[in-house]
């Protein structure tokens, strides 16, 4: 098989089909034309894929902009950019009542007011949500959708992004599409670490398997700035379905209990998305789990909600209460912490924004997971982000002509992807250099099986071998399109991987339990590290960058 170059061209290119994405796409759509290009199908593809029961960022008659942000900057010790989850808390609400006009259904109680699940979610039934939001999509007469086209690699003239390469799953093209301004969203980054359930179930994980960290990485080569990927996420789960706790835990308001049946999580300060976790590690380490959510005290009728609410998104817990004969009410759900993920929606990192949500690229915007430095955004945050990327880039492009590459230029490109296709003499699978990697960065770098924490010696050999990973992968061999993806979804987790461990070298400080768990630093340290790290990746080496933190009402622009 050889690919062969189709050049395509359109006013704004969204890379990634997901919330983010599709949300972005409407907006621009209003007055632009715009290509989606999505390497699955936008139907069922991204974080949303399965579906969801609640929206966990809305404002609430008892809450405000403010109040949120106040919130996610103490659940995040004061390492957050305020002006951005500000930007993203005053649309929340509207953004909202755009997706409820789509189709989607949102639970109401007697009085026609949104039935809340926390102090900043509310319930819905949201199975359909991603379908609702593609069949929107796909009645714009501006949007060309473009799934199984997986983008590789930004395309980058004179200093601007001008557009991107991707090659088909299903057909031999090269595509080479030029944009006037691009929006990335794709997402954050799985299967980087080691997975709580490796080899045949290793795609039975929190985050999406199928999200690569391609557009971290693609941002990464081209020389974008990045921040906080020292912010790693871990999800508390339940135990083997590594389903959501939080439909119990908010859900019906259980508590957290060890394997004596005690609460414990007031020995580690407020019940913070962070100790929830950490408290769990450490009662385990202490041998006082395994522990749980405690269920057995619930009534029948909750029983029965949660059943329902498991089988519209994690249906793995229902059936595993099914198949062993029990029942939340009957035995209480253990609980663990997944692997750590790269995701700036839970957490914090990806492209270092200004509040138009372009990068530091001319001509290159993020939204959703892949923007950094607002944490807690969520569904509905990705929404936001989108909207506002889309709003941007319409504005920048009224000013931009369409530039292109020349003949020579495609002609490399093309030929550094048929190299993969050329070659025939590979030493290795694509799959046993993933399972090395994970391997790696388990051992070395902070994963389940450290309990989450790492040292500066063991980082710096995790280094070594990520770059001598990487060494190998650009050796690998494809015998169709989708071997092909499978090496290009590789390379981009080892870029991840490899700044991900730069970030968490230079943050000498442990801030966040569990997420950035140093032993050679084990306390905090506001004087030298209340401040954003950052990295600019440019002829193979990480140059780490410090930036002050931004206030809530400030408009920040790039200086650089």
């Amino acid at each position: 098989m050889k690919l062969n170059p189709e050049i395509i061209s359109t006013d704004i290119l969204i890379i990634g089909g997901g919330a983010a994405g599709c949300f972005a796409a409407l907006t621009a759509a209003k007055t632009v034309k715009v290509i989606i290009a999505e390497k699955a199908n936008i139907k069922r593809s991204g974080c949303l894929a399965a579906g969801v029961n609640a929206l966990n960022a809305y404002i609430t008659k008892d809450e405000s902009p403010e109040s949120f942000v106040k919130y996610v900057k103490e659940e995040f010790s004061g390492v957050i950019r305020e002006d951005l989850v500000y930007s993203i808390a005053k649309k929340l609400n509207s953004v909202t009542k755009t997706i409820e006009d789509y189709g989607l259904t949102i639970l109401k109680d007697e009085n026609g007011e949104y039935v809340t699940r926390g102090k900043r979610s509310i319930k819905i039934n949201g199975e359909n949500i991603k379908p609702i939001i593609a069949e929107a999509v796909a009645k714009e007469k501006n949007i060309q959708i473009k799934n199984k086209l997986n983008i590789i690699d930004y395309i980058k003239k004179d200093g601007k992004i001008i557009g991107a390469f991707g090659f088909s799953i299903n057909e031999a093209n090269l595509y080479v599409i030029y944009a006037k301004a691009v929006i990335c969203t794709t997402g954050g980054a799985a299967g980087i670490y080691k997975p709580n359930n490796p080899g045949f179930s290793r795609h039975k994980m929190w985050y999406s398997p199928f999200n690569t960290g391609a557009g971290y990485a693609m941002g990464i080569r081209a020389g974008a700035e990045m921040t906080t990927f020292e912010m790693r996420f871990i999800a508390l789960r339940c135990k083997d379905t590594i389903a959501p706790t939080g439909t119990i835990a908010q859900g019906v308001k259980t508590p957290q209990v060890n394997g004596n049946k005690e609460l414990y999580l007031r020995k580690f300060g407020k019940s913070t998305t962070v100790n929830r976790l950490y408290a769990t590690v450490m009662e385990n380490l202490e041998g006082n789990g395994p522990c749980y959510l405690k269920t057995t005290d619930i009534n029948e009728n909750e029983e029965r909600e949660l059943l329902k609410a498991y089988l519209n998104m994690a249906p793995a817990q229902t059936l595993k209460w099914i198949e062993n004969g029990t029942s939340p009410r009957t035995e209480d759900v253990e609980i663990e912490g997944t692997e750590p993920y790269i995701v700036g929606g839970h957490g914090a990192c990806g492209y270092w924004i200004d509040n138009s949500r372009m990068t530091t690229i001319n001509g290159l915007y993020a939204a959703g997971d892949v923007a950094g430095g607002s944490p807690k955004k969520y569904v509905t945050g990705a929404f936001v982000e989108g909207e506002i990327a889309a709003n941007s880039a319409v504005r920048y492009i009224k000013d931009i002509k369409e530039k292109k590459l020349s003949e020579e230029e495609i002609q490399n490109k093309l030929k550094e992807v048929n190299n993969f296709l050329e070659n025939n003499k590979s030493l290795y699978s694509t799959e046993q250099l993933e399972q090395e990697m994970q391997r790696v960065m388990d051992k070395y770098a902070g994963g389940i099986s450290e309990n989450y924490r790492y040292n500066g010696k063991n980082l710096k050999k995790a280094a070594k071998k990520i770059k001598e990973l990487m060494v190998i992968a650009y050796k690998l061999s494809a015998t169709d399109a989708h071997n092909l993806l499978f090496i290009y979804e590789l390379l981009d987790r080892l870029y991840v991987a490899k700044i991900l461990i730069y970030h968490m070298l230079a943050r000498k400080e442990t801030r966040w339990h569990c997420y950035e768990e140093y032993e050679d630093y084990p306390q905090v340290d506001d004087k030298n590290y209340l401040k954003y790290i950052n990295s600019v990746y440019k002829d193979g080496k990480v140059n780490i960058v410090f930036r002050d933190l931004v206030g809530r009402d400030e408009i920040y622009e790039h200086k650089n």
